[in-house]
């Protein structure tokens, strides 16, 4: 049975035609993600999911008496509250629980009359049923994973990251049979990410979400529901199984269209003959053409959003850190950090939020200063910083006029120039939208028009600070094959672990204090060495744990037992064992090395290269065991 139901259900404003009687429905530990281009009416969907928006028709049905939450892109609080309120306000029937066991408590306490063991027993039947015994200890956890230390802080002071983290603890806290995320992993660092990923699989509450974190979509969810031109497809599968079937209903589609625009060519021809007898004309072949007409019309052949603009020469000298410190107090950020850029260096810089990730960007640039080292960037160096913070420009101008304030014409790197239009048209803003002011767009095509206005300046080092943020998944792709040409230099702050896998090869990992480690290679690289280190440093704790009762038994007896016949036989099939195991163990690890990016089988590898370390060590420890006895 359906926990939510969706009918019919169409939503415009004005002429322009969000979606048109879609219906889809999502049942019981169904983890379903919602995609679409930007505009095209994802976060109205949720708002008319959740009530705060009214659908033209349709009718959506959540199951009577089931408790729905909704984490908003961007949450709002009652000004004034507290962290605390803001965590334990509302209908939350655990923490009601809880409440109404401590008072029963204190009731049978001071008298424990009848009626008061009745609503103590009562209130007991209901915390075994909520599993709100353990409901402190969860709390803790999942503040402590969001990081949201201080419960007594005002929601005023916090930053827009900080309440998007409170509005999610406040979701897992409150555990909801069915939650609404719009872009849940904006403002997560890449551990809390891997976390709620953890959480949400082990978790059987529905989900219905908006993201454009692709591993983040890939390991949650088990099915896709995609908006386009209006309509609603369906897809039982991961991203990797969208992708493809998407590519084929997209061929389809063309094929179908190209088939109706031939049709529709020997139809007008016949429509246009003598159009005075119009009226005498056949009813059902007139009423056939009307309807390829609106197919045709229906679907337009996608224009692709082109990144091809020039980029500014690039010198020998291209930039330089040496000594570089900077800390805030007693807070270091930075400490004594060394590198020089060269060039088509492709950087992606990792770490916890709050270390001073993007205070060292705004040192490179020259927006901040450090507190000793030397900055030198070379005389050719062009900046383009695609920052969090997005368009810093009046919201009632009008896009096109945003686009002419830089140039009225801009060089392509082919040598040609467009007009501001024109750059806008490829940039997915057609005429009717280049017209519309800046505050009538949607996140995501704020953040388009953004990376044209960095991108228009034709720079040659790219410092780019969350850019995934609000883009839809084709946007990103465009912009990924993009940056995968660029010939300049390129600094990635980013969660997204999928877009700095496909685009760095060397991390700068902020561990804090001031602490900036190198590594080469890309995240999945990283995570997999740092996953296989501590593996490592876990068996080797067991053996020392295993190994010191052994030893003292031996100094303390101080005898050296005898080796059996069937003891000989381990010993010696247990070095050949050890021998082919250590062979398997490097193979595996060669084969990691020169691994695709499939993140999936680098992650099955590690595995198994975990689990034979494992099987080796304890076939180490025995066969040390037997070769004392050996001796």
């Amino acid at each position: 049975m359906n926990l939510l139901s969706v009918e019919q259900l169409t939503k415009s404003y004005g002429e322009r035609v969000l979606f048109q009687n879609i219906s889809f429905g999502i049942s019981q530990g169904q983890k379903v993600a919602l995609v679409a281009k930007n505009g095209s009416g994802k976060s109205t969907l949720l708002q008319i999911l959740t009530g705060k928006n009214i659908a033209d028709s349709g009718k959506v049905t959540f199951r009577k008496d089931i408790r729905v939450s909704f984490l908003e892109q961007e949450p709002f609080f009652t000004s004034g509250i507290t962290v605390s309120d803001a965590l334990f306000a509302g209908d939350n029937v655990v923490l009601d629980a809880v409440k109404q066991y401590e008072k029963a408590v204190d009731l049978v306490t001071h008298d424990p009359n009848d009626a008061n063991q009745e609503l103590l027993q009562n209130a007991m039947i209901k915390m075994d049923t909520l599993q709100a015994w353990d409901y402190e200890t969860k709390v803790k956890q999942i503040l402590s994973q969001l990081n949201i230390p201080d419960l007594d802080k005002t929601v005023d002071s916090m930053s827009g990251g900080q309440k998007k983290r409170l509005a999610l603890a406040r979701i897992l806290i409150e555990e909801p049979e069915f939650v609404l995320m719009d872009e849940p992993t904006n403002h997560l660092d890449v551990d809390m990410i891997e976390w709620l990923e953890s959480y949400l699989e082990r978790n059987n509450m529905s989900v219905l979400m908006v993201t454009h974190d692709r591993y983040f979509l890939d390991n949650v969810c088990n099915e896709i529901i995609e908006l386009d031109n209006k309509t609603l497809y369906h897809y039982n599968g991961n991203y990797a199984y969208f992708l493809e079937k998407k590519a084929e209903r997209e061929f389809n589609a063309d094929q179908e269209i190209t088939k109706a625009r031939n049709t529709f060519r020997k139809e007008l021809e016949w429509v246009r003959k003598q159009p005075k007898a119009r009226g005498t004309k056949s009813k059902s072949r007139l009423d056939a053409f009307d309807d390829l007409t609106e197919k045709i019309a229906g679907r337009k052949i996608e224009k692709e959003l082109q990144l091809n603009v020039k980029m500014s020469r690039v010198g020998g000298k291209i930039l330089e850190l040496e000594g570089v410190k900077k800390q805030f107090g007693d807070l270091k950020i930075i400490n004594q950090f060394d590198y020089v850029f060269k060039k088509g260096d492709r950087i992606g810089i990792v770490g916890k939020n709050g270390v001073g990730k993007s205070t060292f960007l705004n040192i490179i640039l020259g927006l901040e200063k450090a507190d000793a080292g030397k900055i030198s960037p070379g005389e050719t160096i062009v900046f383009g910083y695609f920052d969090q913070k997005g368009l810093n420009i009046k919201e009632d101008k009008r896009v096109i006029e945003v686009v002419k304030d830089i140039a009225e014409f801009i060089p392509l790197a082919d040598g040609s120039s467009l007009s501001a239009s024109m750059l806008l048209t490829q940039f997915l803003f057609p005429p009717e939208l280049q017209y519309t002011f800046v505050s009538k767009l949607s996140g995501g095509e704020k953040r388009r028009l953004h990376l044209l206005t960095v991108l228009m300046k034709n720079p040659n080092f790219l410092i780019l600070d969350e850019p995934t943020n609000d883009l839809d998944l084709d946007s990103l792709a465009v912009l990924e094959d993009f940056l995968e040409n660029y010939k300049g230099c390129v600094i990635i702050v980013t969660h997204d672990r999928y877009f700095m896998d496909r685009l760095v090869d060397h991390l700068f990992i902020f561990e804090g204090s001031g602490v900036i480690d190198g590594f080469t290679g890309n995240y999945t690289d990283y995570r997999l060495e740092k996953m296989l280190k501590e593996k490592q440093l876990e068996q080797a704790s067991k053996v020392q744990q295993v190994a010191a009762p052994v030893k003292t038994v031996e100094v303390e007896t101080k005898v050296k037992p005898k080796i059996s016949y069937k003891e000989k036989l381990e010993y010696e099939t247990l070095e050949k064992e050890i021998a082919t195991t250590e062979a398997k163990k490097s193979e595996l690890e060669n084969k990691l090395n020169t691994a695709t990016s499939d993140h999936a089988e680098m992650t099955k590898i590690s595995e198994q290269i975990a689990t034979l370390i494992s099987d080796l060590d304890k076939k180490t420890m025995r066969w040390l065991e037997l070769s004392e006895k050996m001796e």
